[in-house]
């Protein structure tokens, strides 16, 4: 896996290429899509994470809503004016075959995105326009392929600008975060290495602000327990605000044993969000283990979020290595899906 995270910026260029290559079909055209009232992401897991976090970057520029559906069942508002982008990496995804299907039968615009499998056979039947993704890669690791993508058509339908300028800086960005975080950089160097080995034997909780580092908060959780085989958990202000943060009120060993993690973005996010983050700092901080600050690198609003949701994935590749687990398997759910099967 290591080797997959390393070439992170290659992987980002290759899907924007795949997106770039894609025809817009007389199904969805930018005519077409004047009509259009929602877009949806149908997807799981890691299939699923590129919804979440186009919806959190383009919020402020799109006019109608991205939704992101996890599941075996379809909203009603799901018909005929909505664009779906139906992601399932393996192909075989139950639940999203489920959803897509269902898709079908209201007469949605669907683009399907995936490696092969049963959603291919499915999309071809139906003459759903398909974005290949290379195959052989876990879902999670295949971040780029399902969210570029995605951008850039969104992008060629004219629902958003272009943004060569935001992609190549985010390119630079993770090149130079790649040099920094990869294995052969010494611990003293590399910042991916040192925020594992500070969350070694702990419980982690990431804690992100609503906007833009929402759904990387929620990478990070989900990269912890894939990658890393370790719970952890993840929140948002000002939500939090309204409930966990009761959660340390009395004084016990299992927050002792927690390290929360604060994302941040400076160039984003209301003075009274700040306030708040100091706030919670100064009334949890003496009732947990420590307090670890990510920091955003980056000008543009799309390498802001990258350079977090890289340095998550690195962070969990190397707690995986500390808890002596191969990151790659995920023995949990493939016996999850065995049963099951049954």
């Amino acid at each position: 896996m290591i080797e997959l995270l390393e070439d992170f910026p290659q992987k980002m260029k290759d899907a924007l290429r795949l997106g770039q290559e894609f025809s817009i079909s007389s199904q969805i055209s930018p005519i077409s899509v004047q009509k259009l009232k929602n877009i949806v992401v149908l997807g799981m897991g890691g299939s699923a994470i590129g919804g979440n976090l186009l919806s959190t970057y383009l919020a402020d520029e799109l006019p109608i809503p991205i939704i992101v559906i996890r599941g075996y069942d379809i909203p009603k508002f799901v018909n005929k004016d909505s664009l779906v982008f139906a992601v399932s990496y393996s192909g075989n995804t139950e639940e999203t075959l489920s959803t897509l299907k269902k898709c079908l039968k209201v007469k949605a615009r669907v683009i399907a995105l995936t490696s092969g499998g049963k959603f291919e056979t499915l999309s071809i039947e139906n003459n759903f326009p398909i974005i290949k993704v290379p195959s052989g890669i876990q879902p999670r690791a295949a971040i780029s392929y399902l969210f570029f993508p995605i951008l850039k058509v969104l992008e060629k339908l004219g629902l958003i600008k272009g943004r060569n300028e935001e992609i190549k800086e985010t390119v630079n960005v993770l090149e130079e975060l790649s040099k920094e975080y990869r294995s052969r950089s010494p611990l003293k160097n590399n910042l991916a290495k040192k925020i594992a080995l500070n969350l070694y034997q702990y419980l982690p909780l990431v804690y992100g602000s609503e906007g833009l580092l929402e759904a990387v908060a929620m990478r990070w959780k989900t990269q912890m327990n894939e990658n890393s085989k370790w719970p952890c958990f993840w929140n948002v202000f000002s939500e939090l605000n309204h409930n966990e943060i009761v959660g340390y009120e009395i004084e016990n060993n299992i927050n002792r044993q927690v390290k929360i993690i604060y994302l941040e973005d400076k160039e984003e996010g209301s003075l009274r969000i700040e306030q708040r983050r100091e706030i919670t700092r100064k009334i949890i901080e003496d009732k947990v283990a420590e307090f670890i600050v990510c920091t955003t690198k980056g000008k543009s609003k799309l390498a802001r979020m990258f350079s977090l949701i890289y340095l998550g994935d690195l962070v969990s590749y190397y707690l995986a290595i500390l808890n002596q687990v191969d990151p790659s398997p995920v023995a949990g759910i493939e016996n999850l899906k065995k049963e099951l099967a049954k």
